[in-house]
């Protein structure tokens, strides 16, 4: 990925970039209030981009409160290495882990219903690790018994769907998927991330699977902030981990409330990768249309930073 095609994906509204000097990194857009509504920053480590970001939103005091428990969903659904592109990358999530508790969380843990063997999966993809060096706790989401019954009665084909219990007791959860390419939903971010939070998925492909995963998004506990993890993309052969030309570094994170917003600013980013339309995205416009957030981020106040 050449520098004047990141640039071009960074700018998001497709607004010319201002440089401006804002300590080690250049803020390359002005917004129009002291809080944005979404944050884009590109070309640190995953733990600078993470800290410089939170910081932007206003510090992640604005939504962890001292003795708070806090649950963080990354994705974590493959068996494979942080190199290859299919799991949340390590190193975020560990530092995300010592964010929530340095602003006073009281446990923070950590899981995700996964694919491939969940024993491996968190070992081998580096989160385990990552999360116990820094204080978290890992979660078995394998046990259907952890998971209960909840009503989406805004939902239009997906009803009712069984929610771990660590979403439904925590005080707040984070939503921190891996953007990279999906054989069914062309791409999949932080909507389509919350389908590790539910026990059986396959409904979701039978009854439909781009307005299922708006669908659940209506779950009425949504994440305080969605953090997308653009740093190892899988641009294409997804959702499982990918090797060689499969794989960008691109070095990016997207953060915001707004699960919308923050897809629609990592499809666009994908798209400079490798080509896809907002509209091959079903799950996005029929998200926009539940009224979850929008698609439209000339509307938005967006910082975006550059290290």
């Amino acid at each position: 990925m050449q520098r004047r095609d990141i640039l071009k994906a960074i700018a998001l509204s497709g607004a010319a970039a201002v440089i401006k000097p804002f300590g080690a990194f250049e803020l390359l857009a002005q917004t129009k209030g002291a809080t944005p509504d979404l944050v884009a920053a590109l070309g640190g480590d995953p733990a600078a981009m993470l800290q410089q970001v939170l910081t932007e939103l206003g510090g992640l005091g604005r939504f962890v409160k001292a003795g708070n428990t806090v649950v963080v969903k990354p994705n974590i659904g493959w068996d494979n290495t942080p190199e290859e592109g299919g799991n949340t990358n390590p190193e975020l999530v560990g530092a995300l882990v010592r964010q929530c508790l340095a602003a006073g969380a009281a446990r923070v843990q950590v899981f995700d219903h996964t694919c491939d063997n969940w024993k491996n999966c968190y070992q081998n993809s580096g989160i385990a690790a990552a999360v116990t060096a820094a204080g978290g706790e890992m979660l078995d989401a394998d046990d259907k018994s952890a998971y209960r019954e909840v009503a989406l009665p805004e939902g239009k084909k997906l009803k009712n769907a069984l929610i771990h219990r660590a979403i439904l007791d925590c005080d707040l959860w984070l939503n921190v998927p891996v953007l990279k390419s999906h054989g069914g939903a062309g791409v999949t971010s932080a909507m389509k991330n919350l389908m590790g939070i539910v026990w059986d998925r396959r409904t979701f492909h039978w009854k439909g699977l781009h307005q299922c995963i708006a669908d659940l998004c209506t779950l009425q506990k949504k994440p305080a902030l969605n953090i997308v993890d653009g740093w190892r993309i899988l641009v294409d052969g997804g959702p499982r981990g990918g090797r060689g030309k499969q794989v960008s570094l691109s070095k990016a994170l997207f953060a915001s409330a707004d699960m919308v917003a923050v897809d629609t600013a990592a499809v666009r980013f994908f798209s400079q990768l490798r080509e896809m339309p907002l509209s091959e995205v079903g799950y996005l416009a029929d998200g926009e249309a539940l009224h979850l957030g929008t698609t439209r981020l000339d509307s938005l106040d967006i910082r975006r930073l550059k290290l």
